[in-house]
């Protein structure tokens, strides 16, 4: 049998459990607490906040003792965004719940409601029957239109900071009975772009490779296919030392292991600016150590010590940034920043 997903096992089942998300649970636990329930809700936000997992919490609050599961309906809107699918949803509304006090319907991506499917819904949103809630979720909030908006209670989930999922991304692996390193979980975090569903399906791929209950950065690299530290820290180190060739040495390198460079530039950004933070803020340097681990940080130390590495070095790599989504060559604009911040040094 098919193990379930991550973050199906770890969804979150309270409030409390909700991470980084107290602007919207917060205020929905006390409208659940006080009985002051609005008919529409509207959450907002990129995809793998918790919107529907909040959403589901909310629907159980809400009805508090008297809650029957069949009472709460979940419904695609990118897959039922007829007016006929509307329609059918606008009558059933008026049926009484059969064990709850509130039926709650959970329309997911309601942005990709067809323009007469939203006019049909106006009418039911307007007039709901006092046992009905909606709460309709959306990636896309500004292709919801606004007579929709100013009849919901409108909510709006937050991208995590980093630190904060690599927190949630070790907890899970803990509570799954493995030890992840700091810098591993942070590189997780990263790949994971913001999604906390995102982290666990990637923390997922790393735990299914795993050799072992320890799990370091190198085994998420691994796992993930994420370009090594070391390539990284060679471009890094050629940099800091104005060696040119070198420098167009390690890009190429970096090519030719097959990694993304899109993913090599944002690591190298990270090294970079953690490099001259650590050079020019001196007073950060314990919360840099903390978050980068002490290998990271030593050796960062010891590329901070020299004086090529500056803000025009990242004043290029962010132009190559720009540049590599239409490079015919996805190494191309790399070499190009390393040409430009020195042009007259010898190969």
């Amino acid at each position: 049998m098919a193990h379930q997903a991550l973050y199906r096992t770890h969804r979150p089942q309270k409030f409390s459990e909700v991470a980084g998300q107290e602007q919207v649970t917060k205020p929905l636990e006390e409208a659940a607490r006080s009985g002051a329930i609005g008919h529409a809700y509207l959450f907002a936000g990129s995809r793998g906040l918790g919107k529907t997992s909040v959403a589901r919490i909310f629907a159980r609050e809400i009805n508090k003792g008297r809650f029957d599961e069949s009472d709460v309906s979940e419904i695609d809107a990118a897959s039922n965004n007829s007016v006929e699918d509307i329609r059918a949803l606008a009558e059933g509304v008026y049926t009484l719940p059969f064990g709850s006090t509130y039926k709650v319907y959970i329309l997911d991506e309601v942005h990709m409601l067809s323009k007469a499917a939203w006019n049909a819904f106006l009418k039911t949103l307007e007039e709901p029957p006092g046992h009905a809630v909606f709460i309709l979720a959306t990636t896309e909030l500004e292709k919801v239109p606004e007579t929709v908006q100013s009849r919901c209670q409108v909510f709006e989930f937050k991208k995590p900071s980093r630190a904060a999922l690599a927190e949630v991304v070790a907890g899970v692996a803990k509570k799954e009975g493995y030890a992840l390193d700091a810098d591993a979980a942070e590189l997780v975090a990263m790949l994971a772009e913001g999604s906390y569903r995102d982290a666990l399906s990637v923390l997922q791929k790393v735990l299914a490779g795993a050799e072992g209950k320890n799990l370091s950065r190198e085994a998420v690299e691994a796992a993930t296919g994420a370009p090594k530290r070391e390539l990284v820290h060679a471009l890094v180190a050629a940099l800091a030392a104005g060696e040119k060739g070198k420098a167009l040495a390690a890009v190429e390198e970096a090519a030719r292991s097959g990694a993304d460079l899109r993913l090599f530039l944002e690591l190298l950004f990270e090294a970079l600016r953690s490099t001259l933070l650590i050079r020019y803020a001196p007073d950060l340097r314990a919360s840099l150590q903390s978050e980068l681990g002490a290998d990271e940080s030593a050796a960062l130390e010891t590329f901070a010590k020299g004086g090529g590495i500056t803000h025009d070095t990242l004043l290029a790599f962010l132009t190559a940034a720009d540049r590599i989504r239409y490079a015919p060559i996805p190494a191309l604009p790399l070499e190009l920043a390393v040409l430009e911040l020195f042009p007259d040094l010898k190969m």
